[in-house]
This record gives C-alpha cells, structure tokens and sequence, in this order.
C-alpha cells in the first residue's frame, strides 16, 4: 500500500505549507498530495480553501486576489503559500510522487486544469509517471483526459453519489477511484471495484491504517504518515 501524505505533513506542520512538503518528502513514503487554485492573475497555487478564513484567519478569496497579495500571508507558524511551480521544484531529485486535486467549483473553468498542464511542462514533469491528478469533478478528470491521456486521473468519489449513482458509472473514464475512510467501511465492496485502483482519505488511525492495508486498499492519503509508516508493513 502506497502512503500518500496529504496536503504535505499536515498533521504536524501547517497544511499546504513549504514545511509541511519538505517534511513529508524526508520521509520513506510514495508521494504526497496537493490541493489547487487560481489565482486572480491566473497563478496555480497550492491552497484547499476558495478562501483565507480558515488557514490565515483574515478575510479574501484566492480568486478575486492577485499573486502579490498572496505570497506574504501568514498560512501558520511564519510558514506562507506556495506557487504549484514551488511545489514541483521540491520534487526535483526525490523518487516521491504527487498527486494535485483541481479544486472545483472555481468560476474559472477549465482554466486551471490547462494552467497546471501548463506548469507541468515548464517544469518538464509533463511525461512525469510521478504525476497524478484527481478531483471531485468528473468535468474535471474529462478535462485532463483531453489534456493528458497518458496520465493518472483519480476521481474522488462522495459519500452522497451511492445514493444516486449506485451501479458506480464512472462517467469520466478515470484511471484509479478515490473514495472515503467512511465510504470503505460501509461498501468495502468498492475496493477495486470495476478493477480500478482505490485511493483511500483520510486515514488517521493506526487501526484504520491497518484495516485498509488488510483490505486491499492501493493509495493511502493520511495526515500522519509516520504514524502510517509504523502501522503498516512495507
């Protein structure tokens, strides 16, 4: 089972954060995970949340800001918020992998999926087989079928889809499925279903750790991945 840190370190460092990667890529783990936006002016940054209130605990929204208002703001413990250019640098000379969530709705479209494909070839990881990317959107995962045939698409399934999609149509043809800790737990069934690889998030407990790993699980998203790394055999 391949540990798949998510939003970096997160469990230990602030999320999202130039530490929390740096930290997560230290570790004997497969890759680690991101989430995307963009911003006013059109720059990929790495931020889960349309807005600050939560991590900066100002007011703002990514999509109505510029970079230059961006890049000074405090994300927790002096650590600030990073360009996806940044992120792909850290990844320079590591064997770890990195899976970007397109975060949607944006109001901007298929804009930031071709934004990212773009940074992708700017940083020459384009053909890069260490390069997933996944999303809650199936338009999204058609979008980056269309942009990048060859690469890993992983569509995050929500726990709200089993009631109005219960055969598991995979609509946009994606490469692995990702569904949740409870969605498991309830339906282990969907494990591998129509032969797909599963990522599983998130995954904090060891005794969780252990029953996915029992289960078959392929990708394991966890904020802990020390804690991953003790709980499961390699």
């Amino acid at each position: 089972m391949k540990i798949v840190a998510h939003r970096g370190y997160s469990g230990k460092y602030p999320e999202l954060s130039p530490l929390a990667f740096e930290k997560a890529l230290d570790l004997p783990i497969h890759g680690v995970e991101c989430d995307v936006r963009l911003t006013r002016d059109g720059k990929v940054v790495v931020q889960h949340d349309p807005t600050l209130d939560r991590t900066a605990g100002r007011p703002g929204r990514i999509s109505k800001m510029d970079w230059e208002d961006l890049r000074g703001v405090d994300i927790g413990s002096g650590q600030r918020m990073m360009l996806l250019d940044e992120l792909l640098e850290l990844l320079e000379g590591t064997p770890h992998h990195l899976y970007i969530e397109t975060k949607h709705p944006s109001g901007q479209g298929d804009i930031l999926e071709e934004q990212t494909v773009l940074r992708l070839r700017y940083a020459g990881l384009f053909d890069d087989p260490r390069i997933h990317v996944i999303s809650f959107s199936h338009h999204a995962i058609r979008r980056m079928q269309n942009l990048a045939p060859h690469m890993d698409r992983i569509y995050l399934r929500r726990d709200w889809e089993r009631h109005v999609n219960r055969p598991d149509v995979m609509l946009s043809k994606p490469t692995a499925l990702g569904v949740s800790l409870l969605r498991a737990k309830l339906q282990p069934a969907i494990i591998g279903a129509q032969g797909l690889p599963t990522y599983l998030w998130t995954v904090d407990k060891p005794e969780d750790m252990k029953w996915a790993w029992a289960n078959g699980v392929d990708m394991l998203a966890t904020n802990q991945p020390e804690v991953a790394l003790h709980a499961i055999e390699l």
